[in-house]
């Protein structure tokens, strides 16, 4: 049984990664459905929290039925980092996770994300004062390294164990590399190696289909995978991943009429919870995704992206239904 200090995540959990405009309640409701042992929220700007920024704050909405769930936090100042800390665990998450991973210019620019991985030192005196400051189980996200010559992910678990972390994720990639080229997860599997190190490893990169996840599953040895791109429209590929590992056998992938259904819900629920306007504009994102690789759907595609009427999106959905059937799209 893997654990999170005393929370109990199964034999081989399968976690969401927290991904910005992406992992939101909408989506991880679909998540969970569909398998996700453990989410996380999008990543929240600590400065943004203490300031009491809206869209900082409603990021820390959370639901029962979510659990276990932890909240991310990303910057770069000891004492803003230490407050919202506090603000978090008034929220009530099971987890509180430190994001050292983004590799957006404009958060590495700040020393934040990624940022830190320049500085190892500030990076562990940084997770020191935010263990110190909660009594939530504290976990850490973050890459190999700035750049192939600075890959210190070794020392890093090390160090961030030492000072009190409870688990550990790793995307195989570097900050240089962003999302570029193929994810390595060598070093993550040396981890998983050091007899020094307990706490739970999570590998994270490029895992998109059943087959892949158990390759590294043995390959590497983690105690769990977590899942980013490869779930965005795709929210089955935890059940797919799951039944492969009890069955060795490949689900049939989504029928139209699920991919339907899950869109309508996912709109439905982004309404909730932006409300209409923004629940509305921020979806139109995601459509690509549920219909990717559905013949001659830009015509419908362009209508959902230019389509405001909520009533009017689920006419469009139900015609896709009705004229692509209940055949299977890979």
């Amino acid at each position: 049984m893997v654990k999170i200090q005393d929370i109990e995540l199964g034999e081989f959990p399968l976690l969401l990664a927290p991904m910005e405009d992406v992992s939101d309640p909408p989506f991880r409701a679909l998540c969970k459905e569909q398998g996700c042992d453990v989410m996380y929220t999008e990543f929240i700007s600590v400065e943004g929290l203490i300031r009491d920024a809206d869209k900082s704050v409603q990021k820390l909405d959370i639901y029962d039925y979510e659990r276990p769930i932890g909240i991310q936090i990303f910057g770069a100042e000891i004492d803003s980092m230490r407050r919202a800390a506090e603000i978090v665990e008034e929220a009530q998450p099971e987890i509180l996770d430190i994001n050292y991973g983004c590799p957006v210019k404009k958060v590495t620019c700040k020393m934040a994300g990624a940022g830190i991985l320049q500085d190892i030192d500030r990076m562990v005196k940084l997770t020191d004062e935010i263990v110190k400051a909660t009594n939530l189980p504290v976990t850490v996200k973050t890459r190999l390294g700035w750049d192939d010559n600075t890959k210190f992910i070794e020392e890093v678990a090390e160090r961030l164990q030492d000072v009190g972390i409870k688990a550990l994720s790793i995307h195989g990639r570097t900050r240089k590399q962003m999302y570029k080229g193929e994810a390595d997860w060598t070093l993550i599997g040396k981890i998983k190696e050091n007899p020094r190190v307990h706490i739970p490893i999570f590998g994270n990169g490029d895992i998109d289909s059943p087959q892949k996840a158990e390759l590294y599953k043995n390959r590497y040895g983690v105690d769990g995978i977590m899942i980013g791109r490869a779930s965005i429209g795709n929210p089955w590929i935890f059940r797919e991943i799951k039944h492969y590992f009890e069955t060795g056998e490949i689900l049939d992938p989504p029928t139209v009429a699920e991919r339907v259904a899950a869109a309508k819900q996912h709109l439905k629920h982004s309404i909730e919870w932006k409300g209409l306007k923004l629940g509305v504009l921020e979806m139109r994102r995601h459509y690509t995704n549920y219909f990717r690789g559905f013949p001659h759907i830009k015509p419908y595609r362009s209508k959902l992206v230019t389509t405001f009427d909520p009533a009017d999106l689920n006419a469009i959905m139900d015609e896709i239904e009705e004229v692509y059937g209940n055949a299977f799209v890979a």
